[in-house]
């Protein structure tokens, strides 16, 4: 079987680096899905506005080159014990497929673009081609009470975010709790620990440059992007 993307995502994400490890967990953060030109008539989303959420189906698309292995390290484990592939979400997959819910926040129509397809809390990078898109359904997609393996056994708290007045100044208002959210889900691997190290998160067109120690990231500069 041979499939084309459908549409490609806008994201204020950059790179990989910094992008939340899962869909939903930074509710703030926007996106865009912008269809390919063959699918920009709204006939192609007729009835979508009556759903919350989307399932989307999409590509790893800076992952085709990475080695494969049967058994990954997943970050919720320390980044230090492997399990099978298929028992995780590891980006590191057979054929580089992601499937990520996303929340609607509204469907306009441009006159260029056909609809547009604006959600909130999605975990794709800028650029990042999509396959398929569904309509999250609750009576079969919803199972509260499913066992969740390794994740119900280890417990995770979100990060302490320190930003100077003086940085924060320098992005949009509109943007701040965004981007609170994203640096709170603690984008580093796992596995580092230094508190001297100095990381840094492309977000929009900044270059956000931060520390981590004692469970607070502190970010030590905002370097504007060319």
């Amino acid at each position: 079987m041979k499939i084309e993307p459908i549409a490609y995502f806008e994201s204020p994400l950059k790179s990989k680096f910094g992008i939340p490890r899962q869909s939903g967990l930074v509710c703030e953060l926007t996106g865009r899905i912008v269809f390919e030109p063959a699918y920009r008539q709204m006939d192609a989303v007729r009835g979508l506005e009556d759903f919350d959420y989307l399932w989307l189906i999409w590509e790893f698309s800076k992952n085709s080159d990475a080695k494969k292995s049967l058994t990954v390290r997943p970050p919720r484990l320390g980044g230090n014990v492997r399990m099978g592939v298929f028992a995780t979400r590891s980006p590191f997959r057979p054929n580089n497929l992601g499937l990520s819910c996303v929340r609607i926040e509204r469907i306009e129509h441009d006159a260029h673009l056909g609809p547009v397809i604006h959600v909130l809390g999605a975990d794709l990078m800028d650029g990042t081609p999509i396959y398929d898109i569904k309509p999250y359904v609750a009576y079969a997609d919803a199972h509260p009470e499913a066992r969740s393996g390794f994740v119900d056994q280890t417990a995770w708290e979100p990060l302490e975010v320190v930003i100077p007045e003086d940085f924060l100044k320098l992005i949009p208002q509109e943007a701040h709790g965004a981007l609170k959210a994203t640096l709170a889900q603690d984008p580093r691997p796992r596995y580092h620990d230094d508190a001297e190290r100095v990381y840094g998160m492309p977000f929009m067109n900044w270059d956000i440059r931060f520390k981590v120690a004692d469970k607070v990231l502190t970010v030590v500069s905002v370097i504007a992007g060319k």
